[in-house]
């Protein structure tokens, strides 16, 4: 018992021998349920307690291999701790090779990226599946330093029995988490380990202080990346012209201003407008590399006209927020009005929406209608819209022109008003789907192929699942999905 009357726990401070021995003894008492006389570590009690309730195996629970060599090799090109790596080996890699450990980097999910260091300590590993390209994630193997750190956003060091899974009782180990210095996400985890007779305290601050240095060269390699970004696009804000705003990072952060000291530090990029504090409605236009922050000059206000028309048989739109009913025949309206902004005359309409056998007269009725309902938004002579315009045709235009494809594949969700018969608005379809198809495989990232594929006039695209087939790694469900759908097409083509 210590002073205050609780029972102590263990210290990782005494003989490696005796310590292992004590660990053993505790952990054998707490899964058996008997008495405790000294208590696991809280860290460690509480990492027990998440690893048995993700049904890990106390006794033996082997790694699951998540990436062949030919995978992991293109995951650590892209990795942000590649740019650190050559610090890592520096700082941990020559004390972890003398000192008979191994250097171990993971990602934010617990695999193994890269194993450096002692090639005996790395023939040890080898048989216990500690190598490059296995999951050490919590859920996966229990408590151990890499995947414990990552749960618990903090330094952790892990000796013999206070893994949780039998079989890493001969090894020690110390692990910290680096994070993004843009955003604090986690990146990764520094892990050194060896067997369990050379724990040494000091190890915890090996990987740590290393964590830290490695968090500062990528905050440094940040601030240079920041000033070409400004470099870059301070035209950019010089052509506003007096109207405020802002240069900001792919991520949101606040590079520059004009005025300079009336910006949050950071901007929601996913939204298309935001209200700043003072109440300002403000735009976000993406830049090939970042956001421009755009607070148009106060002008006397246009009301807003928001259509969503590349949604399938469900298109909508709202004035000013208000939720406005639409026909097909309105939003065959609106959607030709908005493709025209300088307005058409009633016969061009009829020409538009029902080619040579088109009825003006038709047409002036329906105009009619749609007025009353739009309350003056609709002028005449030509017919044109008169309000700020949200409208995902055009959205997706500007993004598929700065090379947004993530942004182009969100709103574009179905098919630009299927049940309209407008030859104008089937080329307009027609040429927007092509566009976008073109983009989506010349950029060949699985992302936007995956969107494009899942939705309503991507899903018979053969080329597509193909392509997402060589893409994927195998052990992505998506692989799984992505074979069978191309197998489906396949055969609807024989």
């Amino acid at each position: 018992m210590g002073a205050t009357g609780k029972p102590r726990t263990i210290a990782l401070t005494e003989d490696p021998v005796v310590l292992a021995r004590s660990l053993e003894r505790i952990r054998d008492a707490v899964l058996s349920g008997g008495s405790v006389p000294t208590p696991p570590r809280e860290v460690i009690a509480e990492s027990w307690r998440r690893s048995l309730a993700a049904n890990v195996d106390p006794d033996t629970h082997p790694p699951m291999p998540v990436y062949s060599p030919d995978e992991l090799a293109e995951i650590r090109d892209r990795h942000p701790l590649a740019a650190v790596l050559p610090l890592l080996r520096f700082a941990v890699v020559s004390v972890a090779d003398e000192a008979v450990h191994v250097m171990i980097v993971t990602d934010a999910e617990g695999n193994i990226l890269w194993r450096e260091g002692s090639p005996a300590v790395r023939r040890q590993a080898d048989p216990v599946g500690l190598f490059e390209g296995t999951r050490w994630s919590e859920t996966s193997m229990g408590t151990n330093a890499m995947g414990t750190t990552l749960v618990a956003d903090a330094p952790v060091q892990v000796h013999s029995a206070e893994h949780l899974v039998h079989t890493y009782h001969d090894w020690t180990c110390a692990a910290a988490p680096v994070h993004d210095p843009d955003t604090g996400v986690i990146l990764g985890a520094i892990d050194v380990t060896g067997p369990w007779h050379t724990m040494h305290p000091a190890l915890l601050s090996l990987v740590t202080v290393t964590a830290q240095l490695a968090e500062g060269q990528l905050r440094a390699r940040m601030y240079a990346a920041d000033e070409q970004l400004r470099a870059k696009y301070a035209p950019q804000l010089a052509r506003l012209r007096g109207e405020s705003g802002a240069l900001l990072t792919p991520t949101g952060r606040v590079l520059a201003g004009q005025p300079k000291d009336r910006w949050p530090e950071r901007i929601d990029v996913a939204a298309e407008r935001i209200e700043l504090a003072g109440g300002e409605q403000a735009l976000v236009e993406p830049l090939l590399e970042g956001y421009l922050l755009r607070v148009p000059r106060p002008t006397r206000r246009r009301p807003t006209l928001r259509l969503r028309l590349l949604a399938g048989n469900h298109p909508s739109a709202s004035l000013d927020g208000r939720p406005l009913p639409l026909t097909t025949r309105r939003a065959e309206l609106l959607a030709l009005l908005a493709l025209h902004p300088k307005g058409l005359t009633a016969e061009q309409l009829a020409l538009h929406l029902y080619g040579e056998d088109g009825n003006p007269t038709t047409i002036r009725a329906e105009i009619h209608r749609l007025r009353s309902r739009l309350e003056g938004v609709v002028q005449t002579k030509p017919y044109r819209l008169c309000a700020e315009l949200d409208v995902d045709l055009h959205t997706v235009r500007a993004a598929l022109r700065s090379g947004r494809l993530d942004i182009a594949t969100r709103l574009c969700a179905g098919v630009l008003l299927p049940q309209s018969e407008s030859p104008t608005l089937r080329a307009e379809w027609d040429e927007l789907l092509v566009a976008l198809r073109q983009s989506v495989l010349n950029r060949g990232e699985i992302g936007p192929l995956w969107s494009f594929g899942q939705a309503e006039y991507g899903r018979d695209d053969l080329e597509v699942f193909e392509r997402l087939v060589g893409m994927l790694p195998r052990r992505d469900p998506r692989h799984t999905m992505a074979a069978a759908h191309c197998l489906r097409l396949r055969a609807e083509l024989r």
